[in-house]
């Protein structure tokens, strides 16, 4: 694992150094723990259980982004 050189605020310091307290864990560690991983829009959708509503917004937004009429927008970057 790489490792990067990043600056942080002092409050943000000061919090990063208040969970990682007294312990042997690197900051790295501190983040990663208390940091939600990445998720797949399926896995979140299984938290709310069913929802034919949201099922139905869901296939509704999918259906438009489809639409070859949005494809078609035509923007002049001579205006």
């Amino acid at each position: 694992m790489g490792t990067r050189t990043i600056s942080i605020s002092d409050d943000a310091y000061e919090r990063l150094s208040r969970l990682k307290g007294p312990s042997n864990m690197s900051f790295s560690e501190v983040i990663l723990k208390y940091t939600p991983p990445k998720k797949k829009l399926s896995e979140i959708l299984k938290e709310f259980g069913p929802n034919p509503a949201l099922a139905d917004s869901v296939a509704e937004a999918s259906h438009e982004m489809r639409n070859p009429s949005m494809r078609g927008a035509g923007f002049d970057a001579d205006t």
